[in-house]
Parts: structure tokens; sequence; C-alpha cells
């Protein structure tokens, strides 16, 4: 290779030059890094790189009702999106696909980590399509505190699911959301309902208590637990059960099975004792096993048996309504919210208040009582 080389501009101080064999090589035009064998392209030849179209409202609008899914991605987005016009338009595509929503399953699956949700839903989810229906999967991943990122990585833990043309996963970051529900869950739901899903699937990040977020949001409530997790006393105390419609114990297979099995009586005694959270529904305990599919079918069975109870009851209209205010009261809070920290005496003034209850000048409570005074009498 005739190239013309010459020395670095910088060598080791006191390096021989005979031996040091470090040599700078001209460059080559075209694209490629001058090794031996490769093409140099000529640029003026590429084809340049398309930008994503800009969507409209009505493009949204269109493509949601016309089950697109990557509108669909690009409208869950939008949704998540803080910037201020994008939550308009978000709100406009919303208002107009919400007559369209409404008739979906929706079920929230929890548990702690490591009991096999991703690996439930996988099977379920499979299960329920192979029946004819449409699935979405919102699956909410951890965000670390420390950087903020999360891994996202149901779907590569779901990987037959992500591949069934039936099927739609869309992982979100927790975001320090309280019960590892992303901020915008809501709204997705209704999206994945108005472009034709039958269930919604809702996993979270499994913290305990907090998980009622969870349980406003959805209709039927499934615990998933493992057959060596607490004793009866933790079971009582442990409020998350107290939410639940159904548990299952998973991972009841090989020679789990009996364990599972002892754990599943221990349940049936604890939820004697406990009031039932949904009205007209007695919650019940079972074993199943995502991995080999064993008693997946009994799932569906309770939640078949769930909706026709509580429709016939008329408690799970009640139940909608109900969520819908809950919703509505969310939305308030998080809108005076990001409307005061928005506000411009509010941004200038609270680096001040910082450093004052840091400086043990003020008291905290005194501080917020004054930042709130100023910020409603500006409005």
């Amino acid at each position: 290779m005739a190239q013309e080389k010459q020395r670095p501009e910088w060598v080791p101080e006191g390096a021989d030059e005979k031996t040091f064999t470090t040599e700078v090589m001209k460059g080559v035009s075209g694209g490629h890094d001058g090794m031996p064998g490769q093409t140099v392209h000529n640029t003026a030849l590429r084809t340049p790189i398309k930008k994503r179209r800009v969507l409209s409202a009505d493009d949204y609008i269109a493509g949601i009702r016309a089950n697109d899914r990557t509108i669909l991605a690009r409208a869950i987005t939008l949704i998540e999106s803080n910037a201020t016009a994008h939550q308009e338009m978000a709100q406009q595509v919303l208002n107009a696909v919400i007559p369209d929503a409404g008739n979906a399953a929706r079920i929230g699956i929890t548990g702690v980590p490591g009991v096999g949700k991703s690996t439930f839903i996988e099977a379920f989810g499979m299960m329920l399509c192979e029946m004819g229906k449409k699935v979405a999967v919102l699956a909410v991943d951890p965000s670390s505190t420390v950087s903020g990122g999360s891994v996202l990585g149901d779907k590569t833990r779901m990987e037959r699911l992500s591949r069934c043309p039936d099927a739609f996963i869309r992982p979100s970051p927790a975001a320090g959301t309280l019960g590892g529900v992303a901020r915008k869950s809501r709204e997705t739901m209704v999206l994945c309902e108005a472009a034709g899903f039958d269930v919604i699937l809702v996993e979270t990040v499994g913290v305990g208590q907090s998980e009622v977020t969870v349980r406003s949001m959805v209709d039927f409530f499934l615990l998933l637990m493992l057959s060596g997790q607490g004793d009866e006393l933790q079971g009582i105390k442990k409020g998350v059960i107290e939410l639940s419609d159904s548990i299952f114990v998973n991972k009841a297979d090989g020679s789990n099975v009996d364990r599972a099995k002892a754990k599943r009586s221990e349940l049936h005694s604890v939820l004697r004792y406990l009031q039932p959270h949904t009205e007209g529904w007695k919650p019940t305990a079972g074993i199943c096993s995502a991995e080999t599919g064993f008693n997946i079918q009994e799932v569906w069975g309770t939640i078949e048996r769930f909706y026709a109870t509580t429709q016939e009851s008329g408690f799970f209209e009640k139940r909608r309504q109900s969520q819908q205010i809950e919703w509505m009261h969310a939305l308030i809070e998080e809108g005076l919210k990001t409307r005061f920290f928005r506000d411009p005496l509010i941004k200038d003034r609270l680096p001040q208040m910082e450093a004052e209850i840091r400086a043990g000048q003020t008291s905290v409570g005194a501080s917020v009582e004054e930042l709130l005074l100023q910020y409603f009498k500006n409005h």
C-alpha cells in the first residue's frame, strides 16, 4: 500500500526514533478508513436518509383506529412527552379516541422481583392470542435512582410474545412514580383500547403496598407469589394481598409442586380473614407454572368469572366510573404541580428559599407557605 507516511507531532520523551514505530498515514477520501480490501464510497451517490414524517393529530387518530402499531407507538411517545406542544396534541388525540375505548379487559399483574411476572405474562399472553384475542402489554421497568435511566428489557424477556402479530408490548420507565406505574399509563391504556386490543395487561415493578396505584386503574388485580414467600402472619400484614382479586403461586413445577400446594392452602386461610376489595367477589388462590404452562388456563377462567360476577352486580361499571374520577383528581394534582414549578416567580424565589433552609435561617413549613402564598397571589 503506497501511502505517504509521516512522523506524529508528538513522541514519548527519550524515545529512539529508529525503534519508535508509530507513524501517521495520509487520510483517504470517500468514507472508509483506508484498510486493505475496502471500497471507497462515492458520497454523492449515497441515498439521503429520510427524516421521519411529522404526524398531525388526524394522522395519529386515523392510525390508532386502524391499529397501525407504528403510529400507536408514536402516539404513546407523544403522550409520555413533557413538551407543552406535545401535551396539547396528545390531549386532542385522546379526546378523539376516547369513544372507541373502554371495551378491553384491564388486568394488573404484580409480584416481587423474581416471581416470574414477565415469563407469566408471555405464557398468558400467548394463550390469549391463540384464543383469538388481541393483547397489549404495558410493562413498567424500574428507573435508576442515580441516573434516572431504565433498561426497558421486557421485549427481550418476552421474545415469543413480541413476535406475535396480535400482541403489542410497550415498556415504559417508572421514573419514580408511586406504585411503579408510568405517569401516563392510563392514557396509554386508552390508546391501546381504541386501537382494538381486547386485553390490556399492566405489569408493575412490584414494590409492595404502593401498588394501590395499579389497583386504581385496572378491573382485575392479580398477585403472583412464590411458595417460600413469607408466613401466614406476613401475608395478613401485607397490604397488597388485600388489594388482590386473585393470588396464584407461580413456579409450581418439578419438585416445587408440593410446596406450591402448601402455600395455596395457607393463602386460602389468609383470605378468609381479609375484607374483599371488590364488592361481591371472593378472592381466590391457585397455583400455576408460567414455565410449563400448567394452570395458565385456570387464571383466565378466574378472570372470566370475575367479569361475569361484577358486570351482573353492576359493580364493574361503578368501579370504572370511580376510576375516572380518581384519574381526574390525579391530573389536577399533576397539573398544579407542573404549573407551580414552571412559574417564573417560583423559579426565581425557590433557590433563595433552598439556600435559607440549608443555612437554618427559616423552617421548611414557613418557606412552603410563603411560596404558595406568592404563587396564588399572582394567579
